[in-house]
C-alpha cells in the first residue's frame, strides 16, 4: 500500500463498510421500515391522495418547487465544496505541517495527502450527482403532478396518475437522502486527515448521530404518534 499503514487501510475499510452498511440498514432491511425516511415516504403517498381531491393544485406544485429548491441548493454547494477540496492540493506543504502539530496528528507524505484529498473529492462528486439527479426527478414529478386528470374525471385514471407522481417523488427523495448521507460521511472522512484513529472515532460518531435521527429522534417520534390522519 505504499505510504499507507495497515491502520490506515483498516480505518478506510471501516469507513466504507459503515457507509454501505448504514445505507443498507435504512433502505433495505426490515428495520428500515420504521425509519424516518420510510415514514415520510408514506406521507408522500398521502399527499398525492389529497391531490386527487383538490380542484386547484397550486399548493401541490408549490410543495414540489420547495423540494426542488432545497435539492438545487445542495447540488450547488457540493460543487463549491469540491472546488474547495481541490485547492487543498495547492497548499499541501503548509497543511501537512499544520496537521502534524495537532494532538492526534501523524506524519504523512505528500502522496498520501493527495490520495486523501482525492478521496474527499470523490465523495463530493458522488453527492453532486445524487443531488443533480434528485433535482431532475423532482422536475419529472412536477410534470406528473400536472398530468393528473382534473377532479371529476375517471377515478381510476386519477388514482393511477397520482400514484405515479408519488412514486417518482419517493425515488427523488431517496436520491436526495443519499446525497445528504454523503455529506455527513464527508464530515467523518475529514478525521482521516488528522489520523486513522480520528477516522474511527468520527465514523462512529456520524453513524450514531444519523441512526438516532432516523430511529430515535423527536421527528421520528412525532410521526409515530397515533392519530386518525396517519397514513
Amino acid at each position: 500500500m505504499g505510504d499507507f499503514s495497515l491502520l490506515d487501510l483498516a480505518a478506510v475499510v471501516t469507513f466504507a463498510a459503515a457507509w454501505i452498511g448504514y445505507g443498507v440498514a435504512v433502505e433495505r432491511l426490515s428495520r428500515g421500515r420504521n425509519s424516518l425516511n420510510r415514514m415520510m415516504n408514506l406521507y408522500r403517498h398521502a399527499w398525492t391522495e389529497q391531490l386527487e381531491l383538490r380542484e386547484n393544485r397550486v399548493v401541490d406544485t408549490t410543495i414540489n418547487a420547495s423540494l426542488q429548491n432545497g435539492t438545487a441548493f445542495f447540488a450547488s454547494t457540493s460543487l463549491i465544496a469540491l472546488g474547495s477540496v481541490l485547492t487543498l492540493t495547492r497548499s499541501a506543504d503548509d497543511v501537512l505541517t499544520l496537521f502534524s502539530t495537532l494532538p492526534f496528528g501523524m506524519q504523512t507524505t505528500r502522496t498520501t495527502w493527495e490520495i486523501k484529498v482525492a478521496g474527499l473529492a470523490v465523495i463530493f462528486v458522488y453527492a453532486f450527482f445524487k443531488f443533480a439527479w434528485a433535482y431532475r426527478l423532482f422536475n419529472y414529478g412536477a410534470i406528473l403532478i400536472g398530468a393528473v386528470p382534473p377532479r371529476g374525471g375517471d377515478p381510476d385514471a386519477i388514482r393511477h396518475a397520482a400514484k405515479r407522481a408519488a412514486t417518482m417523488n419517493v425515488v427523488a427523495g431517496a436520491h436526495f437522502n443519499r446525497g445528504q448521507r454523503a455529506w455527513f460521511f464527508a464530515l467523518a472522512y475529514l478525521g482521516w486527515f488528522v489520523s486513522p484513529y480520528i477516522l474511527f472515532a468520527t465514523t462512529a460518531a456520524v453513524v450514531y448521530v444519523m441512526w438516532k435521527r432516523q430511529f430515535a429522534s423527536e421527528a421520528c417520534r412525532a410521526l409515530q404518534e397515533p392519530d386518525d390522519t396517519a397514513p
